[in-house]
């Protein structure tokens, strides 16, 4: 096997590869005496069929393999004695062309000649990470936060009566038939038998919900309510509507008290057991919240201090994927690029803008897991997958045949796995400092990453 460098522009390598006819007869030789022990021909015992007479029979299709054989195996040995890393697999084309070369190098007239052509990741010198500045918020539970969890869990646990005398008012369910129109025109999703909705949840329409209060169970009343102007379908945004609505209950709301009764209800022993419960959980979504805005300050420092060219082909890659995303999230809408403030050319700008951070914290989340030895064992892996399953009550069988024959799609779950251990790695070499913040304030904090 011969290489040659015939290119070489900045992450891009083109090498030429050739492999003489010498060694492609070896490995025909081999793969013959392979074929003659163990395939039966009419009029020969099994494995005294002669060498001429099977490469008469199978010699083409012997060679095809005995080539694309040769080709993996000398692809991948060319970059390893480079000792280089591709960053997507790389672009093989015979030189020469295919026509009659190819059938110079099957009749072993020729030797293999190919082309490899791609992009190497490039060196990548990871930061001091001891040298980064990180806060760890942390937040006590307070006990109206308590409280007001306990509320909501009771809120959640209503019922609701019906009252054939009652007039709806703010908290009830109304029940109802409603038939919408637009101009004296009924409008695709307008109208609905069966319908309830609680007046005061906004689950409607502006206006929609204030014109039932007072409305009776049996009575009849014309509602006119306008759709926002931002309204996702933009043939209604803006418009108003009459609403022909037909009362069938008013319901009121049994909310249930907060006692020991409530609790054994749900599953605790007593409201003391309860609280104890609910405090816990919320002392899970503070820390949770707090390790998402320490990751996200990880990720941006990560970001900011690591420069370094981008394989081209991983960022086109990237920003294929998001703006296919983008694009199906507009026609789903049914809004423009001016309906999002921008010119297509300026969205373009920023999702590749995205792109690149997203490549560029890949690699670099990649090369500390790898320098430090930190990989996904194959129980975390399979914890994963399982409850991947589970968000599909009835479905687990599929899920597990979708992993099983999917490439790529494990791949998937292991990364999240990945990066969160590369974080825990980080947060462990930089040592955050410990900063106590209420609730409020951990929240705002929160409010304002998601809004980065």
């Amino acid at each position: 096997m011969q290489v040659t460098e015939t290119a070489r522009d900045g992450l891009k390598r083109t090498l030429t590869v050739t492999v003489d006819q010498a060694e492609l007869g070896e490995r025909f030789s081999v793969r013959l005496d392979e074929l003659k022990d163990r395939v039966q021909l009419k009029g020969f015992r099994k494995g005294k069929v002669p060498v001429p007479h099977l490469k008469k029979m199978y010699g083409k299709s012997v060679m095809q393999e005995v080539l694309e054989q040769a080709v993996t195996e000398t692809s991948q040995k060319a970059i390893k004695e480079r000792n280089e890393r591709p960053a997507q697999q790389p672009k093989i084309e015979l030189v020469g062309g295919a026509d009659g070369v190819f059938e110079k190098i099957v009749n072993g007239e020729a030797d293999l000649s190919y082309s490899m052509s791609f992009e190497v990741l490039p060196p990548i010198p990871v930061m001091d990470l001891t040298t980064l500045k990180l806060e760890r918020l942390s937040a006590e539970v307070e006990p109206d936060a308590i409280e007001k969890a306990l509320a909501d869990l009771a809120e959640r646990n209503t019922t609701f009566e019906p009252d054939e005398s009652r007039e709806a008012a703010e908290g009830d369910m109304v029940s109802m038939d409603f038939v919408g129109r637009i101009d004296g025109e009924v409008f695709d999703g307008g109208s609905g038998e069966g319908a309830s909705l609680v007046i005061g949840k906004k689950q409607f329409i502006p206006g929609f919900e204030e014109a039932l209060i007072g409305v009776k169970a049996g009575e009849e009343r014309v509602v006119t309510a306008t759709f926002p102007d931002d309204y996702q379908m933009k043939t209604l945004a803006g418009k108003e509507a009459k609403f022909d609505v037909k009362v069938k209950a008013v319901a009121k709301p049994l909310t249930p008290t907060i006692d020991d009764d409530f609790a054994a209800g749900i599953g605790a022993e007593n409201l003391e057991k309860l609280k104890s419960l609910v405090s816990e959980q919320i002392k899970r979504d503070y820390d949770q919240a707090s390790r998402m805005k320490l990751k996200r300050e990880i990720l941006d420092a990560l970001d900011k201090e690591h420069s370094f060219d981008l394989p081209a082909s991983l960022v086109d890659f990237e920003f294929d994927n998001i703006w296919k995303q983008y694009e199906n999230n507009l026609k789903a809408t049914n809004k423009t690029f001016a309906d999002e403030g921008k010119t297509e050319e300026e969205a373009r700008a920023e999702y590749r803008g995205i792109a690149e951070r997203r490549v560029r914290l890949g690699l670099v989340i990649g090369e500390i897991g790898e320098k430090n030895k930190l990989v996904v064992s194959q129980d975390e892996l399979r914890r994963a997958l399982v409850e991947q399953a589970r968000r599909f009550q009835g479905q687990e069988k599929m899920v597990y045949e979708y992993y099983e024959k999917t490439p790529g799609a494990l791949a998937e779950l292991r990364a999240p796995i990945f990066e969160d251990k590369v974080v825990d790695f980080v947060i462990e070499q930089a040592k955050p400092v410990e900063k106590s913040v209420s609730r409020d304030e951990l929240i705002k904090q929160m409010e304002d990453v998601t809004e980065r």
